[in-house]
């Protein structure tokens, strides 16, 4: 198992001193996750072979790996014009990935819930055009469901990571998006029952806290204007939420589970490096790595 820190409370520190920082806090490992300077949102990668060159010296020079990259990319947007172009971005960081000596890469499915359908069919024509260059590349890739996009609950989104049939497409369970995949209509998280599902196919997780945003009266949040769309969750520390932790590591352990868990917290960046050190001992704890 990979315990990795997402560096994103770092991303404003340049490269060499975000990798110094994440060696410095006794994480082996980093899930590059996007920063202005090297993999933007939504838009086409901004590293050259320079900045490339620059990180691998630095994981080399503080004995840190990188456990995977995750980008993020239209690449289920109904416009065709908005898919393209996140097919091309893609491929560009498929190309990264690869010059990092990197195996895995890991995102969200996009889209758009009030357009599923649309967006699920945008969705399959990118993994037309980008199965081939993963499958021709060696890497692996890890989906997870996300608030907000097209496929928001865990069992959908398993059964959708199961479709696409390929031993190297797996699922991610964000611990932070818990109470939004149990679904719209339960107020509760049965954490167990949905790391179960997930089965073989759970090979990644993102661990952060997270209050039940339904609650017992389903007004534990009051948003305005009545009705709003708007989907809320926290990435807090362990312990500052509601998420059921004895049941998430509970699970993990009776699974065997042997993928990537990787430290995700963005609430506390004056305290950045405090919630990190933190996170990698429960997680070490938790799970005995």
């Amino acid at each position: 198992m990979k315990i990795a820190l997402d560096p994103y409370m770092f991303r404003a520190l340049p490269i060499d001193e975000m990798v110094r920082t994440v060696a410095e806090l006794g994480y082996e490992y980093i899930e590059l996750s996007p920063r202005a300077d090297f993999m933007p949102f939504f838009l086409h990668p901004r590293a050259d072979d320079a900045r490339v060159a620059e990180l691998k010296q630095s994981l080399r020079r503080h004995g840190v790996r990188l456990s995977s990259v995750l980008p993020l990319y239209k690449w289920s947007s109904p416009d065709e014009t908005e898919r393209q172009a996140a097919v091309r971005y893609w491929k560009r960081m498929i190309e990264i990935t690869v010059e990092l000596e990197c195996p895995l890469m890991n995102s969200e499915f996009n889209g758009r819930p009030e357009h599923a359908a649309e967006s699920e069919a945008a969705f399959w024509r990118s993994l037309e055009e980008l199965l081939p260059v993963f499958e021709r590349e060696g890497i692996a890739l890890n989906l997870e469901a996300h608030p907000d996009d097209f496929c928001e609950e865990n069992t959908a989104a398993v059964d959708l990571v199961r479709a696409i049939n390929k031993p190297w497409v797996n699922y991610l369970y964000c611990a932070p998006h818990s109470f939004h995949l149990s679904g719209a209509s339960e107020v509760g998280a049965d954490i167990a029952a949905m790391m179960r599902y997930a089965g073989d196919k759970l090979q990644h997780v993102h661990i952060a806290d997270s209050f039940n945003h339904k609650g017992s009266s389903g007004l534990r949040y009051i948003l305005n204007p009545p009705g709003t769309p708007a989907r809320i969750h926290q990435h807090l520390d362990i312990g500052q939420g509601e998420v059921d932790w004895d049941a998430f590591f509970g699970t993990l352990r009776e699974l065997g589970f042997d993928g990537v868990a990787t430290s995700c917290v963005f609430a506390w960046e004056e305290r950045a490096r405090e919630s990190s050190a933190f996170m990698l001992d429960r997680i070490r704890k938790e799970l005995a790595a």
